[in-house]
């Protein structure tokens, strides 16, 4: 009689198995903190590499083409590209001051109201600063807005 056991799949988070809380535990021990350290370091490395590999590919690609539809197309694709950079440059902002809420001990904590963000919300945005209600309350605002 065989006997299946059941795999529980884990996505991993740059590269790191997702933090599995302990009943009783306390929030944001140093455990988490460091946990979630090595994943935004590891985020943060991602980012840096694909901002190296683009700028050696784009001093790599660079071509006169004497026609001007594939000089357009050439611009084009580096300015997309480049705007996806600066988009990880704030996001890499992003981490790095969340690396320093780590370091001060106040990781994980709502700017707003000071509750818990919670670990399965920080799992799937480490560089979360609102805990859900506050968030979505903030997002509420930004549609009235428009």
């Amino acid at each position: 009689m065989a006997v299946s056991k059941k795999k529980e799949v884990q996505a991993l988070l740059h590269g790191i198995k997702p933090y599995v809380a302990v009943e009783g535990e306390d929030y944001m021990n140093p455990k988490q903190r460091e946990h979630f350290r090595k994943v935004l370091l590891a985020w943060k490395a991602e980012l840096l590499q694909e901002i190296s590999r683009t700028v050696h590919t784009m001093q790599d690609e660079t071509a006169n083409h004497p026609d001007p539809n594939d000089r357009a197309s050439q611009e084009t694709d580096m300015s997309l590209e480049l705007r996806n950079r600066e988009r990880e440059r704030k996001l890499i902002k992003k981490i790095e001051e969340a690396i320093g809420k780590i370091d001060a001990d106040d990781y994980g904590y709502c700017e707003n109201c000071g509750v818990e963000i919670g670990v399965q919300r920080l799992e799937a945005r480490p560089t979360a600063t609102l805990c859900i209600d506050c968030k979505t309350l903030d997002e509420i605002r930004e549609k009235q807005m428009a």
